[in-house]
């Protein structure tokens, strides 16, 4: 395995955490909003991983296998709570709106182990350039 595998896999790793962390935003920010049914109400997404295990999998500009690729969106299939408020402009003809399905511990949770697997992948690449240093000084004497 040579060097730049292992910055190839590092990357595609942090590049996976980053579509995480970012559809994690989506839904905080979405937490609040409401639909005149639970098909117009937001849906929470999260991303699917897979894991680049065969030659096969390497398109689209991944690399490395023993990367990993963010191979498609989905919803979260939670039902979204319905709330009565005959005031609201989208409100049904019962008066009740639809809230997101968003759970916002949940969410942090996902912030946070996004967070960390991010800074793991960054310490990887890290640990690798120093190794690489320290080779190229041993080369020098």
């Amino acid at each position: 395995m040579s060097i730049n595998n292992i910055f190839g896999i590092a990357a595609s790793a942090m590049n996976a955490q980053m579509v995480r962390m970012n559809s994690t935003a989506s839904n905080m920010a979405n937490a609040g909003t409401v639909g005149s049914s639970p098909d117009d109400a937001y849906k929470a997404k999260r991303p699917v991983f897979e894991a680049l295990l065969k030659q096969s999998q390497l398109t689209q500009g991944s690399q490395f296998i023993g990367g990993v690729k963010i191979s498609g969106m989905v919803d979260d299939t939670s039902l979204n709570k319905k709330m009565h408020d005959p005031g609201n402009p989208l409100a049904d003809k019962d008066g009740f709106v639809y809230s997101s399905n968003v759970n916002e511990v949940t969410e942090m949770v996902e912030m946070m182990g996004a967070a960390r697997s991010y800074q793991n992948n960054v310490e990887v690449v890290n640990t690798a350039r120093e190794l690489m240093m320290r080779t190229l000084d041993i080369t020098k004497a």
